[in-house]
């Protein structure tokens, strides 16, 4: 078996998968009848449509019993480690108060209390400083964070939570956490036919009552650009992924925090990888019920779709807006140089640790630092007004090659 995005990947699971959201599903045909649309805005109409995509209904989808197991969900200790680079942050800039935490797709709360949690244990003064923003789409899971929060006695850390882009505000100090975000911001599909870039369209066949495929030229010159930019040549016959929205999730980051760091904790590469011989076929993966599959085109609405993140354009992007990269490593380089054995001794020795407890958290740690699964996630720290000899614990310094991959995803 191997691990991908967090979801166990088997041998093919028979089990039905749920039907598609039938309100939605109207609703994009009735945007194709005036013909094909980008897969980018298939996805992000799937993903993030107000009371019927996948984002925006359901509060279990990065649970045990969801459709995937994110790191946050799967032990706290993986907050825990955040939050030891969080304090380190903070402390490099000078220990401002308020120090304002910003985390893009913050689901159900789960790395948020984690980190404050272990704040706590450390004594660190960034638990008073601490100001947190979760960005959600929706506004049900906003309030669902702020109460679970307020129950775990988190309630003082939590400020307003808009579900949009950020208002205008003064310049802010602190740091941005995305984990698993970028992968579902939308993506357009292009293969190449005859030498020539396409673009894969989405349309309505009414022989097989499903949406279809269909090639056709790009609906922006930016796909080729971005291709040219990398200096990537897509094989005959090759299929990829180009996702356009990184430079204005930026753009929103950077409204929200002026000076601090970014954390990005995604499973992707850079992109002489990323577009390589070895995934010819695109990254495109859905996923359900605790598994992946390769059709975007059938529970729509209730499935997630993602796809790998091209960290040359993050960078890139970043650049573009004035943060740097700090460094680029696999989860489990960053987790071990920031502190995760000296968490666990800390955490075997507590008498309070009773044998079901110990042998979960020793399970999860070894999925954290798993090369076939969480472990080969990369880690990209990004920094924006922060002196430049500057460093964080596990996190590789500036132009340090990304790190040799050992195994999927």
């Amino acid at each position: 078996m191997t691990f991908e995005a967090g979801v166990r990947r088997d041998p093919p699971d028979e089990r039905p998968l749920p039907e598609s959201d039938p309100v939605l599903v109207e609703k994009l045909r009735a945007e194709i009848a005036a013909g094909p649309m980008t897969f980018a805005r298939f996805m992000k109409v799937a993903l993030t449509e107000p009371g019927h995509g996948y984002y925006a209904t359901a509060t279990d989808r990065p649970t045990r019993s969801g459709d995937f197991l994110t790191a946050p969900e799967l032990h706290p200790i993986f907050g825990a480690v955040v939050g030891r680079t969080l304090d380190e942050a903070w402390r490099t800039l000078g220990r401002p108060d308020p120090f304002h935490l910003v985390e893009y797709g913050a689901g159900t709360g789960a790395l948020a209390e984690a980190v404050l949690r272990g704040l706590e244990a450390d004594r660190s003064g960034l638990r008073v400083a601490l100001r947190y923003e979760p960005v959600e789409v929706s506004a049900v899971h906003l309030e669902l964070i702020r109460d679970r929060l307020s129950k775990a006695g988190f309630g003082d850390a939590i400020t307003a939570v808009p579900a949009g882009p950020a208002d205008p505000r003064p310049p802010r100090t602190g740091a941005i956490v995305a984990n698993e975000f970028l992968d579902a911001l939308p993506v357009h599909r292009v293969e190449v036919t005859g030498g020539e870039l396409r673009e894969l369209f989405v349309t309505w066949d009414d022989a097989s009552g499903r949406f279809t495929e269909v090639a056709g030229e790009p609906s922006t010159p930016a796909l080729a650009e971005r291709l040219v930019t990398e200096g990537i040549v897509l094989a005959e016959g090759a299929r990829a992924e180009i996702g356009l929205e990184v430079g204005p999730w930026l753009e929103d980051a950077t409204t929200r925090i002026e000076r601090g760091y970014a954390v990005v904790i995604d499973y992707g590469r850079r992109a002489a990888e990323l577009y390589g011989p070895d995934r010819a076929g695109g990254t495109l993966r859905a996923y359900s019920g605790q598994r992946a599959h390769d059709d975007p085109f059938v529970a729509i609405g209730r499935q997630d779709l993602t796809a790998h993140v091209d960290f040359s354009a993050v960078e890139r992007a970043a650049g573009e807006r004035g943060w740097r990269t700090v460094g680029l490593t696999t989860q489990a380089h960053y987790l071990l140089g920031a502190g995760l054995e000296e968490l666990l001794r800390a955490r075997q020795a507590d008498r309070g640790l009773d044998a079901p407890a110990y042998l979960a958290l020793r399970a999860a740690v070894m999925r954290l630092l798993d090369p076939r699964a969480l472990g080969n996630f990369r880690v990209l720290v990004l920094d924006r007004g922060v002196p430049a000899d500057a460093r964080l614990g596990g996190v590789t310094g500036p132009g340090d090659a990304d790190p040799t991959p050992s195994g999927p995803p």
